[in-house]
C-alpha cells in the first residue's frame, strides 16, 4: 500500500527526499496531478511507465524549478525559446529542444530532443526547490493516470485510479485540484520557427503576442516529432464521448451554463466560462463513469482564449468512438 499524504509544508522535504532515494512522488500542478520521479534514476522511470501503462517510445516531460536549469538540459536553445521561457514560467508551458547529454533516451523515447517545463504551482515548486537542494537536477512528471486515460485534477483522483500500482514507499500528495485543469501547452522550439503541437492555457493569442513571429501549428502529417498527448485518440473515459447538444434521456451532458439541461439527462458540468470549462472538464467526465453512464455529449464551449485546448481535448476523448 502507497503512502497517501496530505500537503503541509513539512511534508514537502520528506517527497523530495523520497524521490532521491528513486521512489514516485505524484504531486498537484496548476495544470494536472503530475507521477514524478527522479529524471536521472533509470529504475524509476521505468516504474513510471510500468506504474501508467505508458509505451516507452512516448517521451516524459522533465520539470524543474528555474530556468537555470534550462541549459544543463536543452544543448541549444534559440532567442525565442529563451523570450517565452523567461515570460512564461513558472507556469503551464512544456518546451521541445535539443538535449544534451544528461537527457538520456530512456526520458526522451529515444528522441533527441528532451521536454521541459516550469510548474507555477506552489506545492510542486517547493517540491522541485527542496529536490534539487539534495542535487537532483529534474522531476519527470507525466500525468498520474493510466496511460491515454483521463487525467487526474485532484488526489482523489490519482488514489483511485493508480493506488494500487503504487508501493509502499511511493506517495501521493495532496495539493487541492489543480487550477487550470488541462495538461500544459507544448511547443517544438528545435526549428527555425515555433511549432505548438498542443493547445493549453498559454494561448496561441498569447504567444504571437509576446513573440511578434509567425507561429505554427500541429500537422500530424508533417510533424514527425513525439510529445506527449499527440494521440489522436487520448484523454478517455470509459464512456462515449459525443460532440453535441442533444443528448438522449439517460445521457451524461457537459455545456456552459447558459444552454439548458434536456429532460431526463443527467448534467454533469455547467461551466460559466472557458475557464472554469477547462477546470472542471476531466472531473466531470470522471463523474460519467462513476456513475457508469456510457454516453456523454459535451458541447464544446467557443475556441477563444483557452476554448482551444478544450476543444482539442475533447476531439480527442471522443476519437476513438468514431
Amino acid at each position: 500500500m502507497f503512502n497517501l499524504i496530505s500537503s503541509p509544508v513539512s511534508i514537502i522535504k520528506g517527497a523530495a527526499e523520497s524521490l532521491r532515494e528513486g521512489n514516485l512522488v505524484a504531486f498537484a500542478t496548476e495544470t494536472v496531478y503530475g507521477l514524478g520521479a527522479d529524471a536521472e534514476n533509470k529504475a524509476a522511470i521505468e516504474r513510471v511507465y510500468r506504474v501508467k501503462n505508458r509505451p516507452s517510445s512516448h517521451p516524459l516531460i522533465v520539470h524543474f524549478s528555474s530556468i537555470e536549469y534550462l541549459y544543463q538540459w536543452a544543448s541549444t536553445i534559440p532567442k525565442f525559446a529563451i523570450d517565452l521561457a523567461n515570460f512564461f514560467w513558472p507556469g503551464p508551458l512544456t518546451l521541445i529542444l535539443p538535449k544534451t547529454a544528461l537527457a538520456k533516451s530512456y526520458i526522451t523515447g529515444g528522441q533527441g530532443n528532451i521536454a521541459v517545463r516550469v510548474p507555477s504551482h506552489p506545492q510542486a515548486l517547493s517540491i522541485l526547490t527542496e529536490f534539487e537542494k539534495l542535487g537532483g537536477r529534474g522531476v519527470a512528471a507525466p500525468s498520474a493516470n493510466r496511460f491515454g486515460k483521463v487525467s487526474p485534477t485532484s488526489f482523489q483522483d490519482v488514489q483511485s485510479e493508480l493506488g494500487k500500482y503504487l508501493s509502499k514507499n511511493d506517495q501521493i500528495i495532496d495539493g487541492g485540484r489543480c487550477s487550470i485543469g488541462l495538461e500544459s501547452t507544448i511547443i517544438d522550439c528545435t526549428k527555425s520557427m515555433p511549432t505548438v503541437l498542443r493547445p493549453g492555457a498559454i494561448t496561441y493569442e498569447m504567444i504571437q503576442d509576446l513573440l511578434d513571429i509567425k507561429i505554427n501549428h500541429f500537422n500530424g502529417s508533417t510533424n514527425t516529432i513525439k510529445a506527449s498527448g499527440l494521440m489522436k485518440s487520448h484523454y478517455s473515459p470509459s464512456a462515449k464521448v459525443i460532440l453535441s447538444n442533444e443528448p438522449k434521456p439517460g445521457d451524461g451532458f457537459i455545456a456552459l451554463a447558459e444552454f439548458p439541461t434536456p429532460d431526463k439527462v443527467i448534467r454533469l458540468a455547467s461551466p460559466t466560462n472557458n475557464e472554469e470549462f477547462a477546470r472542471t472538464l476531466y472531473s466531470a467526465l470522471r463523474l460519467a463513469d462513476e456513475l457508469k453512464l456510457t454516453h456523454v455529449h459535451i458541447l464544446p464551449p467557443s475556441e477563444k482564449n483557452i476554448g482551444a485546448a478544450i476543444y482539442d481535448r475533447i476531439k480527442k476523448a471522443s476519437y476513438s468512438n468514431n
